[in-house]
């Protein structure tokens, strides 16, 4: 059996980040995933990302491997806003440069043995490492709202299940949500030629950047917006620093937290979506099949007749969803509301086992639900495990 002292489950920009954190602290690493997986296969073709691209670096924010220095490689620069694809391929070349020997076979479980972790993957080889960072992120926690459950997933689907809208031109789309994704589907949607329109059981859509000069302004910038540009004017360096956050007392950062990262949709889909109808005040009650298309009952008695319903409802953490883990595991794992609770070090209740990522975010604060958290969290990994 194969040991490690760590061994890392996922391969996106937090298992990366990790590995490299991690190596250069002189820890034995053996990293598990298929890099960016995520990414490449939930993401769909054509997308944009809502970071910016000062805050879309995997790990530190400043050093060789960047998006600063993997975009001055090349012969095209990186575009603004960072398409998908732009940030797939910096996540490639960044595992190339980090992890070029990082294991594809998924995990298929992680379980005590002792004082140790047993991982064994899908082809049946067993590991042993003395501890375990699960880097899994949130493509196995997409909420669906239970109203929809009993029907056919060709007929409903979440939209992180998709890597191409475009097999929906020509069919009328009902996308429930008001978020990025809900709106930046809506649009690649309605440019593919599908007949779409948006369901916000909120009263308003909240955009970003709506005062563009106070991003535009260099000196003005850097008063009011940390690199990762998260959260309000102000606000943002102190979601920046998750230390400072998390020195609130918790009242303040239950209340805080969810301002810093409610739903929005990046300035620029505003004109992308003028042709798409946004009902506000609108959520379905009633859902069923007819046929093979969708019949919707909606809040104002009104009823719609759709080819498909995409729900961009986002994600919930549920760390049973995360199938790898054994239940023995889970169950020595402390969690409130779904959230685990973890140490400074990102450790959970279960010595050894550590956790980062969106999941960690109700610990360590807003930021670890971003790309741009993954520096924070692979540092103070080290810094935990060299206490």
């Amino acid at each position: 059996m194969s040991q490690t002292d760590i061994a890392i489950v996922g391969a996106g920009p937090y298992g990366l980040a990790s590995t490299v954190a991690l190596r250069r602290a002189g820890f034995s690493v053996k990293v598990f995933g298929d890099p960016l997986l995520f990414w490449r296969s939930q993401t769909p073709k054509g997308m944009l990302l809502r970071s910016p691209y000062e805050g879309s670096s995997i790990g530190d924010w400043s050093g060789p491997l960047t998006l600063e220095a993997f975009d001055a490689g090349r012969d095209h620069p990186v575009s603004r806003p960072v398409t998908a694809d732009e940030f797939i391929e910096y996540g490639l070349w960044f595992q190339q440069k980090a992890a070029s020997d990082l294991d594809r076979r998924e995990i298929r479980s992680v379980e005590r043995a002792g004082d140790r972790f047993r991982l064994v993957a899908r082809d049946g080889e067993e590991f042993e490492a003395a501890r375990v960072v699960v880097a899994a992120g949130v493509g196995a926690l997409a909420w669906r709202p239970p109203l929809f459950d009993s029907l056919d997933p060709c007929l409903v689907s979440h939209s992180l299940e998709h890597d191409d809208l475009r097999k929906f031109a020509g069919q009328r789309v009902t996308v429930v949500g008001r978020g990025q994704s809900a709106l930046e589907s809506a649009a690649l949607l309605h440019e593919a030629g599908s007949e779409v329109d948006v369901l916000v059981r909120a009263p308003l859509v909240r955009w970003l950047h709506q005062r563009p000069w106070l991003h535009e302004q260099w000196l003005v910038k850097q008063m009011l917006y940390a690199p990762p540009d998260v959260g309000p004017a102000g606000v943002s360096h102190l979601v920046a620093h998750p230390w400072a956050f998390c020195a609130l007392p918790r009242r303040t950062q239950d209340w805080l937290g969810p301002r810093v990262i409610r739903a929005a949709g990046a300035n620029w889909l505003i004109p992308r979506l003028a042709d798409v109808p946004i009902r506000l005040n609108t959520e379905v009650r009633e859902a069923c099949s007819m046929g093979d298309r969708v019949r919707l009952v909606l809040n104002d008695g009104t009823e719609s007749t759709v080819d498909h319903v995409l729900l961009a409802t986002g994600y919930r953490v549920d760390l049973s969803r995360y199938s790898f883990l054994s239940p023995s595991v889970l169950a020595g794992i402390n969690t409130i509301g779904g959230w685990p609770r973890l140490s400074r070090g990102f450790e959970t209740s279960v010595l050894g086992l550590h956790i980062v990522g969106a999941p960690a975010a109700w610990s360590h604060g807003p930021l670890l639900r971003f790309v741009a958290g993954s520096g924070y969290a692979s540092r103070t990994l080290v810094k935990g495990l060299q206490r």
